[in-house]
């Protein structure tokens, strides 16, 4: 194991602090949204409030106390995954985080689908993580990202319940909504898929099949 790690390619400074740098980008568009923006609309305080969950999600699951990606390695891609692989990886999800953010706060009001979408990936997360606990046979309740993941559950059903009360938007922004974000979601993925080579989503159902039959 040691002499696997120390032939292991050192990541470049972007995948290295990919982490750091989404969390400093993320809080600067935060500030200037406080500063600049003056009064927001319900759906953009909406929006500032996931984007700020996203960064204690991120660091709750990948630094304190961190460790989902380890149990999707060991248990979902049954393979190895080298450092630069590791932190390279938060870009791509950094990008994908902007999406279901940024988009709604600018467009959202006009656009109901855009909260719906993101709204869906909040419910996705919280759900993901309980479902994780069984999936990875924990002996504790807990999945890193657990708690943070469940307060953008909470918020993601609030934001669907307050726009449907309001009357905000249309039968297809509900239906395809989440469609978006699925969308959004899979090309994130196959993106990830691609970094760690080799392995499709066929790969992954089959392996988390066999972890399922073993119980």
């Amino acid at each position: 194991m040691k002499e696997q790690t120390s032939n292991s390619k050192k990541p470049g400074f972007m995948k290295h602090y990919a982490l750091e740098i989404y969390t400093v980008v993320a809080m600067l568009l935060i500030a200037l949204v406080a500063m600049f923006a003056g009064e927001l609309t319900v759906i953009q305080q909406f929006a500032v409030w996931v984007s700020f969950l996203c960064i204690l999600h991120e660091w709750e699951e990948g630094r304190y106390p961190g460790g989902f990606l380890n149990l999707i390695q060991a248990n979902v891609l049954q393979r190895e995954l080298d450092e630069e692989t590791k932190r390279g990886s938060r870009l791509v999800t950094a990008v994908f985080i902007f999406a279901m953010t940024i988009v709604p706060y600018f467009f959202g009001d006009r656009i109901p689908m855009f909260v719906v979408a993101s709204a869906s990936f909040c419910i996705f997360e919280g759900i993901i993580h309980v479902v994780g606990i069984k999936i990875f046979s924990l002996k504790k309740p807990y999945t890193p990202g657990l708690v943070t993941a469940e307060i953008e559950l909470v918020s993601g059903v609030c934001m669907i319940v307050w726009l449907a009360v309001n009357h905000i938007g249309a039968w297809y922004d509900y239906t395809f909504g989440p469609f978006v974000f699925l969308a959004c979601f899979v090309c994130m993925q196959r993106t990830l898929m691609s970094m760690v080579g080799g392995i499709g989503y066929k790969d992954v159902l089959g392996n988390v099949k066999k972890r399922l039959s073993r119980k």
